[in-house]
């Protein structure tokens, strides 16, 4: 899975970023224009970011390892940058964890394990949080997994993107498809709970071999699946060198067929590119889509955190060098926003509409301290466009809103 990124750019607020973080919390946690009567569940993000080689499709911040990267002193200024951040999340309460990156899953195991006493020093953790780190099959090692089990991680996140060598070379991923197999079969034997990442539309891909890839990745019997379209981000090796990709028509026809397969095999469709057994949804993800709270540490992370009267959104220094130097001198934090008023609906259903059922109709307020007849217009618009569909429980997006899901969360980023 990805970290979820703000829709707006940031912008330092009016209170300077290097005040100590508890006059930071003071000021958030005093009068605003919202009302928020309850906080949303709390997650927490931390950015790993190094990989053994940057992927030509990647837009993340994520950096080549090279020679080495300085674990002590990344995990020094992790902990630095939890133990400011502290005063804004006092007393709450955190339900999930993911490590992202990056690969995270370059990290020793006695560096893992560093990490997550660290994480569990300072926060109270809930007992049944569901704690998830991201893995690339070339950096698998039984006795590694192990003891990122036995340190606390309970859910593995595995970017596979293909099981064929070829697609595999042609996006520049460190391994074949015998290694793909290798790292699932790893995963399951140490883990009862994973996500496999899977790509389609990819350079020189087949029909057959997008539903092979899928089927395959079944017969592996994950709890969860994530299935992506390759898209050409912009900053990336691909936007300036773009490979020929299947064309729309190719790439309609790969994800109805995947749908169709993953369906038949008892996956629920439960969020646009993800599908899960029964209960075995990303509760990390989940909490994203609602609205919830998040806590971003590490380099470029990003948090979105809620109080009484405002919510606001930060982002940390990304450049791994740049983030050790701030974070270890207590201002790991670049930029700070609060979400103004009239931008809430927008961000609100951008998340919101992400996700099959939808969402309940009070959760609107709940989450965004505003009411829902803010966003009424556009919510009258897109159900004329039959786009979504709703009642005086719950508002959910359509099979077409779904299919044109783009469309849709334009309704409401053009309210007045």
């Amino acid at each position: 899975m990805i970290p979820i990124k703000p829709v707006a750019s940031l912008r330092s607020g009016s209170l300077t970023l290097s005040a100590i973080p508890a006059q930071v919390a003071e000021h958030y946690l005093g009068p605003g224009s919202l009302n928020l009567t309850v906080l949303p569940p709390l997650s927490l993000y931390i950015h790993f970011p190094w990989c053994v080689k940057k992927c030509p499709y990647c837009d993340f911040n994520s950096h080549d390892v090279k020679s080495h990267f300085d674990e002590d002193r990344y995990l020094l200024a992790l902990r630095a940058d939890l133990e400011a951040a502290l005063p804004l999340v006092w007393g709450r309460k955190i339900y999930t964890i993911f490590i992202g990156g990056g690969t995270p899953s370059l990290m020793s195991a006695a560096g893992l394990d560093r990490l997550m006493s660290d994480v569990r020093t300072l926060l109270p953790i809930d007992s049944a949080a569901e704690v998830t780190m991201e893995a690339n099959p070339g950096t698998f090692e039984t006795e590694k997994f192990k003891a990122y089990r036995a340190s606390g991680i309970n859910r593995l996140s595995v970017g596979i993107q293909s099981f064929n060598s070829e697609h595999l070379h042609a996006l520049g991923r460190i391994h074949n498809g015998d290694e793909a197999l290798r790292a699932i079969e790893i995963a399951h034997a140490h883990f009862d709970n994973f996500n496999l990442d899977l790509m389609f539309a990819l350079p020189g891909q087949t029909l057959a071999e997008a539903v092979l890839d899928v089927e395959t990745a079944i017969s592996l019997d994950p709890p969860h699946l994530s299935l992506y379209h390759l898209t050409l981000e912009p900053n990336t090796y691909f936007a300036k060198f773009p490979p020929v990709i299947p064309d729309d028509d190719l790439s309609a026809e790969m994800q109805d067929e995947i749908q169709l397969r993953m369906e038949t095999a008892g996956y629920t469709n439960y969020e646009v590119s993800a599908y899960a057994k029964p209960g075995r949804e990303s509760r990390h993800n989940l909490n994203y889509w609602n609205f919830g709270d998040y806590l971003g540490i590490g380099a470029g992370a990003h948090s979105k955190l809620s109080f009484p009267h405002r919510i606001i959104r930060q982002a940390r220094y990304k450049q791994p060098k740049s983030y050790m130097d701030e974070s270890l001198r207590g201002a790991a934090v670049q930029e700070s926003q609060e979400i103004v008023r009239k931008d809430l609906g927008f961000e609100f259903m951008l998340n919101a509409l992400r996700l099959n059922q939808g969402f309940a109709v009070n959760q609107f307020s709940e989450r965004t301290g505003t009411q829902l007849n803010s966003i009424e217009k556009a919510l009258a618009l897109a159900e004329q466009k039959h786009l979504i569909e709703r009642d005086h429980l719950s508002i959910r997006p359509t099979a077409l809103g779904r299919r044109f899901l783009n469309d849709l969360q334009q309704i409401f980023l053009d309210l007045d």
